[in-house]
């Protein structure tokens, strides 16, 4: 063989390689291929400080049968003769007993309910098929003819449907992004939600005492918080947070916050705000790594309403049972892959990087074997558990992984919906059927990625099919930049009949899902 045969040969190998290693970079990694027993820990850490008391309730229970089974009628009369002249100890005995009951529900956690929620639907002036899409971007005159050609790329491959919205600004000629018309988008959407959310549950303004506004990318000075205290006259004293720059989790982590919140502040309703605005943050650059969020990013926003008074209970649709948090903000490759920078031109846009899914697979593995332990039944968490042990502690590399079955613990899947790819590859990860993947991917395709909010249009589209059932365990995730990954489990406290609910966003076309959106494999070929 020649010399210039082989270096040809070599040459071929290493691109060969390199495609593969690629690929790689572009799947989330193996759910149980690198879990940590750290996390593990953490979840039965988790489990154990916030149950203790349903664990001592049993053992009382047990304690007392036991004794009431042993006693006679004889036994029964000679303790109530020794109580009748003792009365210190009577009165000490009951004054501990009043003592430890009065400990126990003050500090239990007090139950959080959903009443209701509603996602914001724009007209359909604001629809923007692709080649709209198309037609703006090239109508800017800013984007280089490959880079066309490369958002057209995106926007095919992305799982986005035709009917997905974009501000009025932006679908102008020429678009017009200002600040002004950033506000207007973000009182459409706040206002939009809230209002259709206050007409559900009559809640009156006045009696909300907690607000929590997320947007990630849009924080005015007023804040948006302070957009809706001022909008609908909020009382003086309402607790109120504005969080920005916090991602497409941000929305998971007002819930969180809310929850917190609500411990303290007794007989409460918390409004919750999830929503991005689009307006100021269409990238007008060239860099191809800040031009994907241009392609997928759509208008959207919901509004949810929390309460912890049990009064609300009977007419609340979910209860808030777990919310578990993950932050790899402390890791420098993590904290990067999501950065709002200036390109070369000084043209300010959000960079993806290419470790954004391995970023995201380590995330998501974290916070999933932290959750198991609180939601799995006992015979998953053994296997889970055994086969761990083996392959980390024993080195049996010959055992294979085992994957929890996380479809015995929920019932209902609200995945982010990011991306296809993601979904694809959680899809693989998790082993779920097309039908507990359906409202991620028909949000993606009807909605777009409407950032934190989509969890919620996800939840209405389980809603509208009719799904949802009393007893119901549903399961939300997202991830987003920092780095971090977020989850919240609810159960249904009742079945949602959609005849009955009130107008939603799939109301006037839930019976045209699901759609056929093919995989990334037959997209690429």
């Amino acid at each position: 063989m020649s010399e210039t045969e082989l270096r040809s040969q070599n040459s071929s190998a290493s691109a060969l390689l390199g495609n593969e290693q690629q690929q790689k970079k572009k799947k989330l990694p193996s759910f149980l291929q690198s879990v940590s027993l750290k996390h593990v820990k953490l979840g039965y850490h988790y489990l154990i400080t916030n149950a203790l008391y349903l664990l001592l309730l049993p053992l009382l229970a047990a304690v007392c049968v036991r004794l009431s089974s042993s006693f006679d009628s004889e036994d029964l009369h000679l303790l109530w003769d020794a109580l009748r002249f003792n009365l210190v100890t009577v009165v000490i005995g009951s004054a501990v007993v009043v003592f430890l009951l009065t400990v126990y529900f003050i500090k239990r956690p007090r139950p959080v309910y959903l009443l209701d929620f509603s996602c914001f639907k724009p007209d359909a002036g604001c629809k923007c098929p692709r080649e709209r899409f198309v037609r703006q971007s090239v109508g800017t005159g800013i984007f280089t003819e490959e880079n066309l050609a490369f958002q057209k790329k995106i926007l095919e491959r992305s799982g986005l449907g035709q009917s997905t919205y974009f501000p009025e600004a932006l679908l102008t000629a020429p678009p017009r992004p200002c600040m002004a018309e950033a506000r207007k988008e973000a009182e459409m959407v706040m206002f939009g939600a809230i209002d259709d959310l206050l007409a559900k549950t009559g809640v009156k303004p006045k009696d909300i005492g907690i607000l929590i506004v997320n947007c990630s990318l849009f924080n005015p000075t007023p804040s948006l918080s302070a957009m809706v205290v001022n909008h609908y006259k909020l009382r003086g004293n309402i607790v109120s947070y504005n969080l920005g720059g916090m991602g497409c989790s941000a929305g998971l982590i007002s819930i969180d916050l809310a929850k917190q919140l609500l411990q303290v502040h007794r007989n409460s309703y918390a409004l919750v705000v999830s929503m991005e605005n689009i307006t100021l943050n269409w990238y007008m650059g060239n860099n191809r790594s800040m031009l994907v969020s241009n392609c997928i990013f759509r208008v959207g926003g919901a509004a949810i309403m929390l309460t912890n008074r049990r009064s609300e209970c009977r007419r609340s649709k979910y209860q808030l049972i777990h919310t578990v948090r993950t932050n790899r903000g402390a890791d420098g490759r993590a904290y990067g892959c999501v950065f709002q920078e200036e390109d070369e031109a000084g043209k300010v846009g959000v960079a993806l990087s290419k470790d954004l899914m391995a970023v995201a697979g380590e995330a998501l593995k974290t916070n999933i074997t932290t959750l198991g332990p609180l939601v799995l039944p006992m015979s998953e968490q053994l296997i889970f558990f055994a086969t761990l042990v083996l392959r980390k502690v024993f080195k049996m590399k010959k055992v294979v992984p085992y994957i929890p079955d996380f479809k015995m613990a929920f019932e209902h899947f609200c995945i982010h919906a990011g991306g296809r790819a993601v979904l694809d590859e959680l899809e693989k990860n998790l082993q779920l059927s097309e039908w507990h993947m359906e409202p991620s991917r028909m949000t993606l395709y009807r909605f777009g990625n409407t950032s934190s909010s989509s969890l919620w249009y996800e939840l209405g589209y389980t809603e509208a099919k009719g799904r949802m059932k009393k007893g119901d365990r549903t399961w939300q995730i997202a991830f987003g930049s920092g780095f971090k990954c977020n989850s919240a489990m609810w159960r249904a406290l009742r079945t949602i009949d959609p005849a009955t609910e009130k107008e939603t966003p799939w109301s006037e076309e839930i019976h045209e899902f699901p759609v056929h959106v093919p995989r990334m494999e037959a997209v690429k070929a």
